[in-house]
């Protein structure tokens, strides 16, 4: 009676059992796996927000499949302060980044064609190509004191029926910024590109051998996603984007079957849409705040960690950290004596495809404090074992 893609399994594992039983005792729980911006004790001006999704502009409907005019312009304008030089008519709406990458799959595959993507990353791709109807292949990203793709090794990964291949400029744990020439690797697959720019606001510090986006490049298409969750820290407004980029053949045919994709979902609010101009200006305290926020809890992380058992892998940008625990015992052992024993909440490596373990993500979003608490229990943890 169901489809065969929407049979996801349901069953909570280890880590969602013990944090469940662990609640239901009345142990309080310092979590160091928060994602939302808007639940982080940021700084952000209500009012001008407010205000700006009361536009009476948007009362009227505009069914324009790419989005309204002057939203696309918003965005042309946002990544040119980035000195990326994108038409407003290549920049394409959607309701979120997920949105974009199902749009990006129902372009570029068909029915069980393979698109391939990092690991580690993000597990909502899973979700998302099995949706769609396509299959992952992994290419690894390699740690030797910081992390990169190795060309051969993306060569070798390239499956005969990949059609697209997903970057995540940065990366989603580790943290890591694509580099000129892994650019190029990328471009030299031949494949579309996705690439997934999100937390490109988000930098650690200067390198001058990072790319700004994979749109500097024009030797392949490229579809490069990012959106107002991450870009303006409001995950709740649902609002994301898609800049086309590459050969000129190939862009117009993209848009041309974009605008079917588009047209036939009509996903993207009015309210937001007109905001969005005066939404990205009003945020910008807030995400200067934010880089703030990471960039002290970058140092709350080396001084918690010194001298430890545990050790900060080096990171470039985002929300996250991965931290290496010592091979003493298993991953999943060691998170749920962290929830049980320590009363922290860590995300484990298996989460994102680690290749080896034990791996524990956390997030650069958690208040300074309450991130250095959790760090000083998952220390004396490690300590004792």
């Amino acid at each position: 009676m169901f489809s065969r893609r929407s049979a996801f399994a349901r069953e909570p594992n280890a880590l969602a059992r013990a944090t469940v039983h662990a609640r239901a005792r009345g142990q309080a729980l310092i979590d160091l796996t928060l994602s939302n911006p808007t639940a982080a004790g940021l700084p952000y001006e209500r009012e001008r927000i407010l205000r700006a999704l009361a536009d009476a502009r948007a009362l009227t409907h505009e069914p324009a499949p790419f989005g309204v005019e002057a939203a696309r312009e918003a965005v042309a304008v946002e990544l040119a302060r980035d000195g990326l030089v994108v038409p407003a008519d290549r920049v394409v709406l959607t309701a979120s980044t997920s949105e974009a990458y199902a749009w990006a799959f129902q372009l570029l595959c068909d029915p069980g064609d393979a698109v391939m993507v990092p690991a580690p990353s993000y597990p909502l791709l899973e979700h998302l190509a099995t949706l769609s109807g396509v299959r992952l292949v992994h290419y690894p990203l390699v740690y030797d004191g910081a992390w990169h793709v190795d060309a051969e090794l993306l060569r070798r990964a390239c499956s005969p029926d990949a059609r697209a291949v997903v970057m995540v400029s940065p990366n989603n744990p580790t943290g890591s910024f694509t580099k000129t020439g892994e650019l190029a690797a990328f471009a030299a697959l031949g494949l579309p590109i996705i690439s997934d720019e999100v937390f490109a606001r988000y930098p650690a510090g200067d390198d001058p051998t990072r790319i700004r986006s994979a749109l500097d490049t024009d030797r392949v298409l490229v579809l490069a996603l990012s959106g107002l969750s991450k870009l303006a820290a409001l995950p709740q407004l649902k609002l994301g984007w898609m800049a086309v980029g590459g050969p000129d053949v190939l862009v117009r045919e993209a848009l041309a079957r974009l605008e079917l994709i588009a047209d036939s979902y009509l996903s993207v609010a009015a309210p937001v849409q007109h905001a969005l101009p005066e939404l990205l200006s009003a945020t910008r305290s807030t995400t200067a705040a934010l880089r703030h926020r990471i960039g002290e809890n970058l140092g709350v992380l080396q001084r918690a960690l010194a001298g430890s058992a545990v050790t900060p892998l080096h990171v470039e940008g985002g929300w996250y950290a991965v931290l290496r625990l010592p091979r003493t015992r298993s991953e999943e052992s060691w998170v749920i004596e962290l929830v049980e024993r320590a009363g922290v909440l860590v995300q484990p490596g298996w989460f994102f495809d680690f290749p080896d373990e034990p791996y524990v993500v956390v997030s650069l979003l958690t208040p300074p404090a309450e991130l250095e608490q959790g760090l000083g229990h998952l220390v004396q943890l490690v300590g004792r074992d």
